[in-house]
Parts: C-alpha cells; sequence; structure tokens
C-alpha cells in the first residue's frame, strides 16, 4: 500500500470510531452523521448546539397588542428584540421558558410561542394587505396566524390542511390570536391546483418533511428516519409545491419550506418544480439580521446553480431549528 493510501485508510478508520462515539453520545444514528457531515458547515459546531434546546422566542400580536403596551411585555419577560420583525423577541432567562405557556398573556393571544425559523417563511412571503393567500399546509397555524397579522386582518387567507385532529389546534390558535380574515378548509393539499387554479396572490407552502431541524427538540425524529422516509417525504411534497404553484397567479409568489436538512426535500423539490414549470423562477432571499447558508446546487440526481438562492438555516448560526426557505416567483 502507498503511503498516501495508507493515510486515508487511517483518517477513514479515525472518522469512523468518531463517528461512532458521537452516535452513542447523542444518540444520533451514526448514518445521520456520516450523511450530514458532507451538508451542514462547521459540523463540531452544529453537533455541539444539539446538547441543548434553543432559547425560546416569542412573537407579539399586533392584532390585540397595541403599540404601546409592546413595551411592557417586553420588559415583563427580559426580552430582546430580533431583527427580522418588530414583534419578534427572543427570551434571555431560561427560567422563563417552562411557565410562557401558561401565562394570561399567552392564553389570551397577546404572545405566540414559535422557533425564530418557524416565523421566517411568513416574513419572506411578506404578504400585503387585501391579497388573497394560501397557507397549504396550515396546522397548527403558527404561520397562519403571522400571516394574517402582516396583513391586518384584511383580505384573505385560506388555511388548509388534509389532518382533522390537527385543525382543532389550527383553529384553537386562529380564535386565541384573534384572526378575523381567514377561512378553514380541510382538503388534500393535492386537489388545490385544480379547484383553485391561478386564485392567489400568495402561496405559503411549509411541507410535511422528515423533520430533521427539529432535534435538539425532539430526539423522537430519529424513530422514523432513513433515506426511505426522506425519498417517501420527498414525493409528496413534490405534488404538493405543484398543486401550490398551479394555485398561484401570474406575478404572485410562492415560499416553499422545511424544517430539514435532506436536499432531496429542499432543493431537489424545487429543482424539480423549475425543470416542470419554465415560468418559475427562483429569487434572491435576505433576511435582516439572521445567518443565512445558500442552497446545495450539486446532490447526487441533480445540479443547478440557481438553486444557490434557497437558504438554509443551520442551529448552530442562530440559536434555532434546523430550516430550509425558497422563494419563486410564476411568470
Amino acid at each position: 500500500m502507498r503511503k498516501s493510501d495508507k493515510r486515508k485508510s487511517d483518517f477513514a478508520k479515525r472518522e469512523t470510531f468518531s463517528f461512532k462515539t458521537v452516535s452513542l453520545s447523542l444518540k444520533i444514528p451514526e448514518k445521520f452523521l456520516i450523511r450530514y457531515q458532507e451538508i451542514i458547515p462547521d459540523f463540531p459546531l452544529f453537533l455541539k448546539s444539539l446538547e441543548k434546546k434553543p432559547r425560546l422566542s416569542i412573537r407579539i400580536n399586533p392584532l390585540k397588542v397595541k403599540e404601546e403596551d409592546v413595551l411592557t411585555i417586553i420588559k415583563k419577560y427580559d426580552c430582546e428584540p430580533l431583527p427580522f420583525y418588530k414583534y419578534a423577541f427572543r427570551l434571555k432567562n431560561e427560567k422563563d421558558e417552562i411557565s410562557i405557556g401558561n401565562t394570561l398573556e399567552h392564553f389570551l393571544g397577546y404572545i405566540y410561542v414559535q422557533d425564530i425559523a418557524s416565523m421566517l417563511p411568513a416574513i419572506v412571503l411578506a404578504p400585503e394587505k387585501y391579497e388573497k393567500v394560501l397557507d397549504l399546509t396550515a396546522a397548527p397555524g403558527s404561520k397562519t396566524t403571522l400571516l394574517s397579522a402582516l396583513m391586518e386582518n384584511t383580505g384573505l387567507v385560506v388555511a388548509n390542511d388534509v389532518n382533522l385532529e390537527r385543525i382543532k389546534a389550527l383553529t384553537g390558535n386562529i380564535d386565541r390570536m384573534g384572526v378575523l380574515n381567514c377561512v378553514i378548509t380541510n382538503l388534500r393539499g393535492e386537489r388545490f391546483g385544480n379547484l383553485f387554479f391561478e386564485y392567489f396572490d400568495k402561496v405559503l407552502l411549509d411541507a410535511p418533511c422528515s423533520s430533521e431541524g427539529t432535534i435538539s427538540k425532539n430526539y423522537e425524529v430519529f424513530n422514523h428516519w432513513s433515506e426511505f422516509y426522506i425519498n417517501k417525504m420527498s414525493k409528496i411534497q413534490k405534488n404538493l409545491i405543484i398543486s401550490a404553484f398551479k394555485s398561484l397567479k401570474k406575478g404572485g409568489i410562492l415560499v416553499y419550506s422545511t424544517c430539514t436538512f435532506a436536499p432531496e426535500e429542499n432543493e431537489g423539490v424545487i429543482n424539480f418544480l423549475l425543470q416542470k414549470y419554465p415560468n418559475a423562477y427562483l429569487e434572491e432571499i435576505t433576511i435582516h439580521g439572521i445567518r443565512t447558508s445558500p442552497g446545495i446546487a450539486v446532490w447526487r440526481d441533480f445540479q443547478n446553480e440557481e438553486l444557490k438562492k434557497c437558504v438554509r438555516l443551520y442551529p448552530h448560526y442562530n440559536e434555532c431549528e434546523g430550516f430550509f426557505i425558497s422563494k419563486i416567483r410564476k411568470i
């Protein structure tokens, strides 16, 4: 064996041992670690970030809270402002995180507990007053209620979900947050493209996914995790994004997002849409004060430099869930 080959072999052995050690200590499948070291930058920092949950973030509900009362809530819960939305805040004191969901302010709909990354798809979509907006997979309503707040309770938000049980939570949150411009539907998302062809000004598809980005909060993700499951979700997502794009008006905006790292569920879905529809144009995304990474342009069965316009959020850069966001205009 040549010296260079021996060095490579030794390195591979060290890496395998390292992955096994980390896998055991963090209770993460070794296959997951091997797969994502190629994708996630500063991988050791990423692993370190999984040892604790991100600090809690909240948004204040302008549909119920007057501008002059915002400061009172911020002081009460010792919050620091977040730069991308004037009603978004992060708690400084971790001790407050356990009880905030049981507070009067939460019960009355003055605040919504929501991860930073989860707020961003609605912020990127940027719905305007009096528009018609579709939230295709809406439950439990965190993004729906933010859309309505951004629209100041004007226009129309159609909040759809196929799961009737999850719609109960969606209905509860819509009522609690004082949303008045919303209609709830219980349909298969794949049907919307034909039922409401080119009807909506803007569409949000926060797609069902393998949820890899939530592992710091929920290790149960690994109970069903596999590449087979990832590919299964990708097929579902492709059907949903076709429907979402069909339901969008010409000139309208579609935001597609997931809380996973898998390229098959993220850039692979967007690449599929771009190839299928020449009138789908991928737009740049800028999020003030948030560190984003460009989308992955090359992965196994796709190669497309345009995909770098998508953005990825990693937990070790922003103390948030892992997320993927893309913005498509129908031309």
